[in-house]
């Protein structure tokens, strides 16, 4: 009957389900110097329990926290402050937006030459994504093209077994 009842104590045990005192009989059953034979494993489980908890901690722990500023935590600081500072200095706080009109005679015939030489760039650039653009139809002719002729390699295949040649 007792035998019975540790049995099952074990299962809650293992599934989590046990109380304190169903515990305390578990490590009292295993505490006897005989146990049968399949609880065997349980016996120095339950004896370790027993003699850890009466174990206490005999070292002093420390209360005071050590707090030491480095001079790398400073410099830290310091470059944070100092970037900081450069950020805030190259602000323009009075931004003026000039219109065509504001320019100079000399700035606006700069102006009009940048705009010649950027619609330049702009026409020659749109040439070469022309000729881009007939690479690559001719490649998607090509690749067509050695599509065909996979599918008459597959033909061919197909019409020597047909006829039983090789």
């Amino acid at each position: 009957m007792v035998l019975n009842s540790i049995e099952k104590l074990i299962a809650k045990y293992e599934n989590g389900e046990t109380t304190l005192k169903e515990e305390q009989q578990l490590k009292n059953y295993f505490s006897q110097e005989t146990v049968p034979p399949h609880l065997e494993v349980y016996k120095s489980m339950f004896q370790y329990f027993l003699y850890t908890h009466e174990e206490q901690f005999t070292k002093d722990v420390p209360l005071k926290s050590k707090k030491t500023y480095s001079l790398y935590q400073w410099i830290s600081v310091a470059a944070v402050a100092v970037i900081m500072l450069g950020i805030f200095t190259q602000i323009d706080f009075k931004s003026q937006s000039r219109t065509l009109a504001d320019l100079t005679p000399q700035e606006r015939v700069e102006y009009e030459e940048a705009k010649e030489v950027f619609t330049l760039v702009s026409s020659k650039l749109n040439q070469g994504s022309e000729n881009l653009m007939a690479l690559n139809m001719v490649s998607a002719n090509f690749d067509k093209g050695a599509d065909n002729i996979a599918y008459l390699g597959e033909f061919s295949k197909k019409t020597n077994k047909f006829l039983k040649t090789n």
